[in-house]
């Protein structure tokens, strides 16, 4: 009957009006996170559905924020793919002292944050493994997630067919960027483990002096002017000097500094 199908083609146009109105997306609207009762630091979400639960972490930064990138596949762990295999089946592949490292970065008053060209899908994998990796005590500190969103076949293809991490990486950072305040270079340092890490850090105004590149024995080198240095040094003499790399923030230093744990 024509009124049947009338009906049904209202019914069809108002869900078309709704599907455009609803348009999926990733980024929060100003009005959405002024809604939302966020503290400086970490604030947990949890998006709730039926008897699902899906948790996600909100960081705000302060503006003057001084922010330490670090890659997370062949920089925290020891190498690109067993680092993502091993940690699954109970084997640490991390690179020794990487914790404490950036435990006492983040101490002297920086935010870390973790940037991977991995898929969203393996979103929770990746912080379950960042938030339960212990190195004798030592701690990751706790910092933002931020991983491509593209899906999973995608992000792979990029990464080990086309070898092009850096054209995500280096827009996800231009966009972390542009939160701050114009002019502003939040980027104080970044550690990767390939020269792509490199290229990445450097488009986005880290000083190349302070752009780090671990290998897999965990030596780091550093570019100076983008050109290589000739020289490495271990995490552990990084580490012995890290006072003088990454000295104290006078506004986190008479607030105690940033606390490391579970993020």
């Amino acid at each position: 009957p024509d009124a049947e199908r009338d009906a049904a083609l209202a019914a069809a146009l108002a869900c078309a009006a709704r599907a455009r109105r609803h348009r999926r997306t990733f980024l929060p609207t100003p009005a959405q996170l002024a809604a939302l009762p966020l503290a400086a630091g970490r604030n947990t979400l949890d998006f709730v559905y039926g008897r699902e639960r899906l948790r996600a972490y909100a960081y705000v930064l302060a503006p003057s924020a001084r922010v330490v990138v670090s890659d997370i596949d062949g920089t925290v762990t020891r190498s690109d793919m067993l680092g993502h295999v091993l940690p699954r089946v109970g084997l640490d592949w991390s690179h020794g002292g990487i914790a404490r490292l950036f435990t006492d970065v983040a101490a002297n008053g920086y935010d870390v944050l973790y940037l991977s060209s991995r898929s969203i899908a393996q979103a929770s994998a990746t912080r379950d493994y960042l938030h339960s990796l212990d190195q004798g005590g030592d701690r990751l500190p706790p910092g933002p997630v931020l991983m491509s969103p593209d899906g999973l076949l995608p992000s792979l293809y990029r990464e080990l067919v086309l070898r092009r991490p850096h054209e995500f990486k280096i827009r996800c950072l231009e966009d972390v960027r542009a939160l701050f305040p114009p002019g502003a270079s939040p980027f104080y340092a970044g550690f990767g483990n390939r020269p792509t890490d490199e290229v990445s850090y450097l488009a986005v105004g880290v000083p190349p002096p302070r752009a780090f590149i671990i290998n897999p024995r965990g030596e780091l080198r550093r570019a100076a002017g983008g050109v290589a240095t000739s020289g490495s040094a271990s995490l552990a003499a990084v580490h012995a000097i890290v006072h003088d790399v990454f000295p104290p923030l006078p506004s986190r230093a008479a607030a105690g500094g940033a606390g490391a744990g579970n993020g």
